[in-house]
């Protein structure tokens, strides 16, 4: 029997991208591919950024492949002067940097430098333990990817020092929620998948283990949060059960809190993205539910035989390509990317 090729948790990317030759006029954005190497502190990364760029050279397909349709960009492509304000995408798990593409490059073409890192052991092709239940890692990577754009030429000279933005789809929601402070208790996640058995957050993958497989705690006494970070947007966010309120409460950072739509038992909006709307400050966050957006409504936008493609590898998986009744894909897209540069623009301007 084939095995799917969906993961059983939150967020799902194809093969990491490849580039072709693009025909058509694109919008000025760059591209480039980074390998951040261990430190004592964080382990190495893979990371994509995606940036203002000078109009110079052939636009180039990335992240295109057999299921999901690629985006133009102008791969090393000289950035443009001045300094932007950073903005870091965290994939959801299983995912990879090429999940939210769609989001990177229109908030570059507007301004905003964006990177987005791989995250080791929750990322396609690098799903094996220990590194797959590690997920405390995970803000961890962010902070990384900061450091690393505030201390590294020529990025440095091309941030807005010491601050920056996080979006999180899925897994990647509950990291940014994390660097924002918010304490994760897994007893509090283990009664709650105890009440809903089928939310997906409650995979068997998901644990409080340590690297020797004893400590159940790292999430509560590891301190996460990033103060640079002064703005934070989750998109159908999982895990929000597992949260401590009275860490909630106490955030001072404003949010966007993106659900999709109700209705589905594995990603339950109203235990998820609806429930974490409402314990985290009111002056401070603003909920917004997205009646015909799935959960993968936040991936890359499919191609015409994607399905059928899907399909014939394992029945059920072409579920990553549809979305509710309503809208095509690139209209929800629309609409997130809109509520995210209205909502960033007050708080982390672009220049």
């Amino acid at each position: 029997m084939k095995r799917s090729v969906l993961p059983v948790f939150l967020g799902l990317a194809m093969a990491a991208g490849f580039a072709v030759p693009a025909c058509a006029e694109q919008p000025s954005v760059g591209f480039q591919r980074l390998t951040l190497p261990a430190t004592d502190r964080y382990r190495a990364l893979e990371v994509a950024v995606w940036y203002p760029a000078e109009a110079v050279g052939e636009t180039t397909l990335v992240g295109d492949n057999r299921v999901f349709a690629g985006m133009a960009v102008r791969v090393d492509a000289p950035p443009q002067p001045g300094r932007h304000r950073l903005v870091v995408l965290s994939h959801g798990y299983g995912g990879n940097w090429t999940n939210q593409q769609w989001l990177a490059v229109d908030l570059a073409a507007q301004g905003y430098l964006v990177a987005a890192p791989n995250h080791p052991g929750s990322t396609s092709r690098d799903m094996a333990p220990p590194g797959a239940t590690m997920l405390w890692k995970r803000p961890g990577d962010v902070s990384r990817v900061i450091d690393w754009m505030n201390e590294s030429p020529p990025w440095s000279a091309l941030v807005i020092p010491n601050r920056a933005a996080v979006i999180g789809h899925s897994l990647g929601g509950w990291t940014a929620v994390t660097l924002a402070g918010a304490r994760f208790d897994p007893s509090r996640h283990e009664a709650a998948c105890a009440v809903h058995p089928l939310m997906a957050a409650c995979g068997p993958e998901i644990g409080g283990l340590d690297e020797e497989g004893t400590a159940r705690r790292p999430w509560m006494t590891t301190p996460m949060a990033d103060g640079r970070i002064e703005a934070f947007v989750t998109l159908d966010l999982g895990l929000a059960q597992g949260f401590d309120p009275a860490s909630l409460v106490g955030i001072d950072k404003p949010f966007l809190v993106v659900g999709a739509g109700p209705g589905d038992r594995k990603m339950p909006v109203e235990l998820e993205s609806r429930h974490l709307a409402a314990l985290l400050p009111g002056d401070r966050t603003r909920y917004v539910e997205i009646g015909d957006a799935s959960h993968f409504s936040f991936l890359s936008v499919c191609k015409a035989d994607a399905v059928p493609l899907l399909e014939a590898e394992h029945p059920g998986d072409g579920m990553i390509c549809h979305d509710r009744d309503g809208r095509s894909r690139d209209a929800i897209h629309q609409q997130v990317s809109d509520l995210i540069v209205g909502f960033l623009g007050p708080t982390t301007p672009p220049r």
